[in-house]
């Protein structure tokens, strides 16, 4: 058992943040059927390179444990289709701008019609209303647009955006926890309901202690590179080697420790940095005497005395370091799984660790319409239906 078994989910997502939620729901034992655009299917299957096979690496990393299904809703017998599924399905997610899916007839108003328990994800750039609202949004502009590359960077540099698309990632994880949030109301209500979604609310909510520290002075955090704003030393230094290392000195019983693990025992009653406010005071002339300090031995070096001394502190691991760390591996945080063209595919892992109901990968990232036929059998259309569908350009 999954903890999400018996739980249907119709995936109207594409790019990112839609398929990222449903993954995550897929993870964990939800039946995920993917709904696509004949022939073409989600935009993510063209963006590459690079490509696995006929595959692109950017849509196999996010849709594992899905099944997928075409349906073309210019066709009216589409969109019938997709209200059968919905009589039966507990959740729909969707990732387009607003008002889309009512022009298509399939809108939150329209299916509460035929399923009044319907939990209905609607996840878009700015919400359902706003100025905003019809606006189109990627990742990019939004991390713009929601401040964060604002507060990454260095202090002279230009602004930057995280090496991932954190605000499309982060929308999905809080779209996953909303439905089940949801699914928890109905089991004690039995009534579903609309969530309304903005990557731009999910990423100011992130802000969290940056938006704290501009409600406490009025003044727009600054960009601090690899540095803390509050905290220091809690950054990347480079050591002998030319390669960086991060250490955290979050209390000053690490800053006893952390003096110790350097060797430089002098600095822990030192009145210019006994304290944590006094380093941040006084950052400008401790940083640079600690990287000065840094390039005697190599990173390596470095690390494992500080971790020797119980300070916490790492490499700056790229993704062949990741995923070779025996950590990683050993909390099966890299696996494999058989695909039909491809052999195999590996995929990062699950990060959830439930001690009675674990999740699992039990399907391979969908080819295009590969479920068109079993999913249509579930529903009781018959083979001829089926084969007239197909030559009518509906699935």
């Amino acid at each position: 058992m999954k903890p999400l078994d018996g739980i249907r989910v119709l995936d109207l997502t594409r790019a990112l943040a839609g398929p990222f939620c449903t993954l995550m729901l897929g993870d964990y034992g939800a039946d995920v059927i993917k709904i696509e655009i004949p022939g073409t299917g989600d935009d993510t299957r063209k963006w590459g390179p690079p490509f696995i096979g006929d595959e692109s690496a950017y849509f196999l990393s996010v849709n594992r444990n899905k099944r997928s299904i075409t349906l073309n809703f210019k066709d009216p017998k589409a969109v019938e289709i997709f209200k059968e599924l919905a009589k039966t399905s507990d959740v729909i997610v969707e990732n387009f701008t607003p008002d889309v899916m009512t022009r298509f007839g399939i809108g939150y108003d329209e299916i509460k019609k035929i399923n009044p328990q319907i939990v209905y994800c609607s996840i878009s750039g700015f919400g359902k209303d706003g100025p905003y609202r019809d606006r189109p949004a990627y990742d990019q502009i939004m991390q713009g647009v929601g401040g964060l590359m604002s507060i990454t960077g260095t202090p002279d540099g230009e602004p930057e955006k995280i090496g991932i698309a954190v605000t499309d990632i982060g929308a999905g994880m809080w779209g996953a926890f909303a439905v089940v949030t949801a699914l928890q109301h109905r089991n004690t209500s039995h009534k579903g309901q609309h969530i309304d979604l903005a990557m731009l609310d999910a990423q100011v909510a992130w802000l969290t202690y940056q938006a704290g520290y501009y409600f406490a002075t009025d003044e727009a955090p600054k960009r601090l590179g690899k540095a803390h704003p509050t905290l220091v030393p809690y950054q990347a230094f480079m050591a002998s080697d030319g390669k960086y290392f991060n250490v955290a000195v979050g209390s000053d019983r690490l800053w006893e420790r952390f003096c110790g693990g350097i060797n430089r025992p002098e600095l822990q009653n030192d009145p210019e940095y006994a304290t944590n406010g006094d380093r941040v005071r006084n950052r400008a002339t401790i940083v640079p005497m600690l990287q000065e300090h840094f390039l005697s031995r190599s990173s390596t070096e470095w690390v494992e005395d500080l971790q020797s001394a119980n300070v916490p502190a790492g490499p700056i691991n790229d993704l062949v370091d990741v995923f070779t760390d025996p950590q990683v591996l050993h909390r099966e945080m890299l696996v494999s799984i058989p695909h039909p063209t491809l052999g195999e595919v590996k995929q990062t892992g699950l990060p959830i660790k439930f001690s009675d109901t674990p999740g699992g990968i039990d399907k391979h990232p969908p080819l295009l319409g590969e479920h068109n036929s079993e999913i249509l059998r579930e529903l009781g259309y018959s083979e001829s239906a089926i084969q007239d569908f197909k030559n009518s350009s509906v699935i």
